[in-house]
């Protein structure tokens, strides 16, 4: 059975007079799956997410959130999706506990029933020992992780998260990363990631979209999204023993590898470009022809590289 979508925008479009803020966004996220939305300050991702939740109407397109249109039916939407935005706001005075029972209230939860999952989210979010200290004391990392554990209480089937690592220490972001990647894996929830830190989109993130000027310019997977970016390519760098470059029958086989456009060799070192991915092809080449490859690397093929690549030829 394929995964259920969830997330569906047809020529989506948001004006406010004569600015254009989103110009034709068609988006598809199914359950369980990672979407990585990506782009500069002002191409349209925020006004996009709050179409998305209901918060404004679009001026055309639609937009179906969980089966539901989130303009006529908000509250439908809101009961299925969990928003994390940028700035978290919780009541200070009140302790991590008191703030997540407030929002199982605002939902409507049992209060048996939200007693448990509170208990079992403030674990979750290793939060548990600091549950009844008030969370003006809260750093901006246990903040992070509360208002996860409040994203979640709900059981959410998508979750958004508006650059959720922003202000987190190295620890802080490996363990949200590592929640995100939890959260699609074992629990099935679709997450749509709204950030700035390249790197981090790229390890977690099933596809890719960027914005620019209201639009969707690129989206897929890293890899395709290397091969829509024009000149960008697929760059790898394989260091060799002496035996396998004795001669040129392995620089000149790796050169005829389909797909690869130059291929030059200094030394033990070989560089390659390619309009594809020819790592796999590479190493069965120098293995082949009784080489003994030291080490493979890829080059110019992040997220960040491909991003700014696209942005500076716009």
């Amino acid at each position: 059975m394929s995964p259920e979508l969830l997330v569906e925008t047809h020529a989506l479009v948001k004006e406010y007079g004569d600015f254009v803020a989103v110009d034709g966004v068609d988006l598809l996220l199914s359950e369980g799956e990672v979407y990585g939305f990506l782009g500069p300050n002002g191409s349209g991702k925020s006004t996009t997410i709050l179409m998305m939740l209901g918060l404004t109407e679009p001026t055309e397109g639609t937009v179906r959130v969980c089966g539901h249109d989130p303009t006529r039916n908000p509250i439908a939407v809101k009961r299925q999706v969990g928003y994390l935005p940028e700035n978290l706001g919780f009541y200070g005075d009140l302790t991590g506990r008191e703030n997540l029972r407030y929002t199982a209230e605002l939902n409507n939860i049992d209060r048996a029933e939200a007693n448990s999952r509170i208990t079992d989210l403030l674990a979750m979010v290793e939060l548990s020992d600091a549950a009844n200290q008030p969370v003006a004391q809260y750093s901006r990392g246990m903040r992070q992780r509360l208002g996860l554990a409040d994203v979640l209480l709900k059981r959410p089937r998508l979750v958004i998260l508006d650059d959720p690592t922003l202000g987190l220490d190295p620890t802080g972001i490996e363990w949200l990363l590592g929640m995100i990647e939890e959260l699609s894996s074992q629990r099935n929830i679709a997450v749509f990631l709204s950030s700035h830190q390249l790197h981090e989109v790229q390890r977690v993130c099933h596809r890719v979209g960027i914005m620019s000027h209201g639009r969707i310019v690129l989206e897929g997977t890293v890899s395709e999204l290397t091969a829509q970016t024009a000149g960008a390519g697929f760059s790898i760098v394989l260091e060799v023993r002496a035996d396998a470059r004795s001669g040129t029958g392995v620089r000149d086989a790796l050169a005829a590898i389909e797909g690869v456009s130059r291929c030059e060799q200094t030394g033990s070192r070989i560089n390659i470009e390619s309009d594809r991915d020819v790592r796999a092809a590479a190493a069965a080449v120098v293995i082949g022809g009784g080489g003994e490859l030291v080490e493979l690397r890829s080059q110019n093929r992040t997220l960040e590289d491909i991003y700014l690549r696209y942005f500076q030829q716009d």
